[in-house]
């Protein structure tokens, strides 16, 4: 047998099918990796420090015998890992495959930059009877791969509407629609308000977030592209929230986030009490101490007595008012930031009046309005 080296482009086609093993350390798959790859560190992050001390100090041929002693240990335990990781997962392969033969266990292996690391695991897989595909230029050039991905034009739409407008859940009713959304809030593991981690476990990180993001671009676009699509949607639409540049402690990249702001935008219009109660029903199950600590982390904007007033009310029990007093202060804010970067603001703007937070019934609005503007 022999290993076979992959474009990026090559890569991400089989990885849709075949597991992917990152070889890198534990710290810097935790940091980020390819969305869906699986952990087989060839190093501990220790060991690896210790041998990229002696590449850079010593010479190469130390850091690989270095390598070695850490590498020989492990080989058994490292193929049982890898028979533990794909039982059950063994996949055919199309018939006319470029790529792979039929029945076979096919792996892809990547490490930092397609060097001795995933080279050394390469071989023992290989050696082993695993089918091995290895990644050119390795995590690095996949991110170079994920940075391009943002400065492609997108057929991206914009729904927009205060806070408590249900956008979110709206943008769900759309992909039950068979609409095509992304779902910036769930990549970036936040709701994008102070109160947005509530609930959530920590966010990604910003790298991390990047890659889900491209991921879930790449996704989308092909759906948006492929044949079938167009038997229900002559020109499709990705469907996004509109959301400031930054969500909790991450970005939206620059270039991707300008293009959002070129788009058209949605504005569902939804009475203030409507929406207060929505929020009451969805925040207002949250401790108290959390939401008190929620409210002093905006209360620079908010305001003293305004702080003290919502804080006063959550601690009597009476949470629709306090979230009265939290909503008003949202309201302004995302008014004041709705024209923010945004050129020909008034021929992007289409605004929706509706009367509740209707999730299912608001998609329908939005449709509705999108194809008689004819941008669908």
């Amino acid at each position: 047998m022999a290993i076979t080296k992959l474009t990026i482009e090559e890569f991400l086609l089989l990885a849709k099918d075949y597991p992917v093993l990152d070889v890198r350390s534990p710290g810097e798959f935790k940091h980020a990796h390819i969305p869906g790859a699986l952990s087989l560190p060839l190093f501990t992050d220790e060991e690896r420090k210790v041998v990229g001390t002696a590449y850079k100090q010593e010479s190469k041929q130390i850091a690989i015998k270095l390598g070695l002693q850490y590498f020989g240990v492990k080989m058994v335990k490292m193929v049982e890992e890898v028979e533990e990781k794909l039982r059950g997962k063994k996949h055919e392969v199309p018939s006319g495959d470029n790529f792979a033969s039929r029945n076979s266990n096919i792996v892809l292996i990547h490490c930092w930059r397609g060097g001795m690391r995933s080279a050394g695991v390469a071989w023992l897989l290989d050696l082993y009877g695993f089918t091995v595909y290895t990644l050119v230029g390795g995590y690095k050039v996949y991110r170079k791969w994920v940075l391009q991905q943002f400065e492609k034009p997108y057929p991206l739409t914009i729904v927009g509407g205060y806070t408590g407008s249900g956008k979110t859940e709206t943008l769900h009713a759309l992909a039950r629609k068979n609409e095509c959304i992304i779902d910036l809030e769930k990549l970036a593991g936040h709701k994008g308000s102070s109160f947005g981690n509530l609930g959530l476990p920590p966010q990604p990180s910003q790298e991390m977030f990047e890659n889900l993001l491209a991921s879930e671009l790449k996704m989308m676009h092909n759906r948006c592209n492929a044949t079938e699509h167009y038997d229900t949607q002559p020109s499709p639409v990705i469907w996004l929230e509109d959301e400031s540049q930054r969500i909790g402690e991450v970005n939206i990249p620059t270039v991707f986030f300008q293009q959002m702001r070129t788009k058209k935008l949605f504005f569902l219009n939804i009475p203030f009490e409507e929406r207060l109660n929505f929020i009451t029903a969805n925040y207002g199950k949250f401790e108290k101490a959390n939401l008190v600590n929620a409210i002093i982390r905006i209360k620079k904007r908010l305001g003293g007595l305004e702080t003290k007033t919502a804080i006063n009310y959550l601690l009597e029990d009476n949470i629709k008012d306090c979230f009265s007093v939290l909503l008003s202060y949202y309201d302004k804010s995302y008014l004041k930031s709705l024209q923010n970067n945004r050129e020909n603001f008034s021929s992007l703007y289409n605004k929706i009046d509706v009367t509740t937070v209707d999730n299912e019934a608001n998609a329908a609005h939005l449709l509705a309005l999108t194809a008689k503007e004819k941008i669908i």
